[in-house]
């Protein structure tokens, strides 16, 4: 490929308008790859101006309609504070909770994609350190092993937060995952790589025959080659906006 088509100065968005058009090409791409659950779940996404502030999709709408004039802006408290749809009511407790828990979370992706929700049914389910792509949450993954009903209160999102705790990535039993990051690009990218993770995980063990678990110390060398290459996500990030300026443009609008 022509290399004038890579951005190698990628930029994360400085202004609500391009924090949008950001958080709306990521819903519409995690559908693309099978991570959504026809209009359920929920993204959000720090404003870059208001701390206090987070952009979230409304219920209603399917994430492969999603457009960045969709998406309402809501408070640390879980209060709208702007848009023309409505906030599903779990996305409100969970979102706002840990937002303000975790002020390092600027982007909060909450999401049920088939293999690790499957995952999370099994009894002591646990990603395994048995490829490398599970090598990058080596010690960034934690457990929820209490399915406690929809998070429709306060008190259960706040629980939920308090299960992430320093994690990057939560299991939430029954149910499916919780991927935090300091941007929308990083999280996103943990979100697609942690599925795969789990995907080949699950398809391994599908074999009947034993995992081949990785030493820990080569887990720990490896999660820290992977960490320290941000840069891959931030190209994969630009190349899915390219195709979608390209496949669908209007979800800018």
């Amino acid at each position: 490929m022509s290399t004038d088509r890579l951005q190698t100065n990628v930029s994360i968005a400085t202004d609500e308008s391009q924090a949008r058009i950001d958080l709306a090409a990521i819903l519409r791409w995690a559908d693309r790859q099978s991570l959504s659950e026809g209009i359920c779940n929920h993204f959000s996404l720090q404003l870059p101006d208001a701390t206090d502030q987070f952009l979230l999709n409304p219920q209603g709408l399917h994430w492969s309609e999603m457009c960045a004039s969709d998406l309402l802006v809501v408070d640390s408290d879980g209060q709208l504070v702007k848009g023309r749809h409505n906030a599903e009511p779990s996305a409100f407790f969970i979102h706002s909770s840990v937002h303000r828990s975790r002020p390092n979370a600027k982007c909060v992706l909450h999401a049920h994609p088939p293999y690790c929700t499957a995952l999370s049914c099994m009894q002591n389910g646990r990603l395994e350190w048995c490829s490398q792509n599970s090598l990058r949450f080596y010690g960034r993954v934690a457990y929820d092993d209490l399915y406690n009903g929809v998070a429709f209160d306060s008190a259960e999102g706040d629980r939920i937060s308090s299960m992430l705790a320093d994690a990057d990535v939560l299991f939430m039993a029954n149910h499916g995952v919780l991927v935090t990051g300091e941007n929308v690009a990083l999280a996103f990218d943990d979100l697609y790589y942690l599925e795969r993770a789990a995907m080949v995980q699950i398809m391994a063990m599908s074999t009947g025959r034993p995992l081949r678990i990785i030493a820990d110390q080569v887990c720990r060398e490896t999660s820290e080659q992977i960490g320290s290459e941000c840069e891959q996500a931030y190209h994969l990030f630009e190349a899915i906006k390219r195709m979608l300026m390209r496949d669908c443009p209007e979800f800018a609008e």
